[in-house]
């Protein structure tokens, strides 16, 4: 089975060592991936925006695997403050609200105080 890297071209990837995403087979595991706009390396300050900026993020990633959000079977939410996960709710649905992949929310500290929101998925490519 061939083993493929993604990059985003966020300079985490090379200094910490790991990829956007790697796909296996059909699977594609996308990293815990952040609101940063990864071509200027820059952040919003609000959680919407954000969450938003992630999922596009991870949108990109898993169409350079030659998949998309449709096949996304798990998704893994990350954030510091977990009373304010509600207020990406709008946002999540509108991305997964017909999907629904399995999901959690866990509360922890990320390693960029800029960073509200963290989000990891798992999908299975599907025939089209």
């Amino acid at each position: 089975m061939t083993r493929t890297l993604i990059s985003s071209g966020s300079s985490f990837e090379a200094e910490i060592g790991y990829s956007r995403a790697v796909v296996q087979g059909d699977w594609i595991f996308v990293s815990g991936t952040t609101g940063f706009d990864y071509s200027t390396m820059t952040i919003s300050g609000g959680l919407e925006e954000q969450a938003e900026q992630c999922l596009k993020n991870i949108e990109s990633a898993l169409t350079k695997a030659g998949s998309s959000l449709a096949d996304v079977v798990r998704v893994t939410y990350v954030l510091p403050n977990g009373a304010d996960f509600p207020k990406c709710w709008p946002i999540l649905r509108r991305y997964f609200g017909t999907v629904r992949p399995a999901a959690m929310m866990i509360c922890a500290g990320l390693s960029d105080p800029r960073m509200q929101i963290e989000i990891e998925v798992t999908a299975l490519r599907q025939p089209r």
